[in-house]
């Protein structure tokens, strides 16, 4: 069993619509599940009126999700968008400032990082190192 992981901490999965790959996606579609690999304008172009979109870290070093949550965002999407897989605790912050609302990560991750360092960077925009150096 997964668990979502969001600024409150560790959290059930409320989300019962299921996922479509974007292979297989219709006009209709209401949830997408994509891969790190996309192309994130491409993916832009074929929203609709898609909701949420779960996009995957097939590992921690792989930050290709970030620019495509990025991007996204950038363009106006508004849906809900949700990083799953390998995401580390640390890079939680980074995962909330490229436009995740929440990241999605497996019951084995959960117990080897607990929710209290989940937690320790939960507020992530005072973890922007940027804003530190602009004082």
């Amino acid at each position: 069993m997964n668990v979502i992981v969001n600024d409150r901490g560790f959290a059930p999965d409320d989300w019962t619509d299921g996922f479509v790959t974007l292979e297989d996606a219709a006009n209709d579609v209401i949830a997408l599940d994509v891969t790190s690999d996309t192309d994130p304008d491409e993916l832009f172009e074929r929203l609709g009126n898609t909701r949420m979109v779960r996009v995957d870290f097939p590992s921690f070093a792989d930050g290709r999700g970030f620019t495509i949550a990025r991007t996204l965002r950038l363009k106006g999407y508004e849906g809900r968008l949700r990083a799953k897989g390998h995401v580390l605790a640390d890079q939680y912050a980074m995962a909330r400032r490229s436009g995740f609302d929440e990241v999605e990560i497996d019951a084995d991750l959960a117990a080897r990082q607990p929710e209290d360092q989940w937690l320790g960077r939960a507020n992530w925009q005072d973890h922007d190192y940027q804003a530190r150096l602009r004082g």
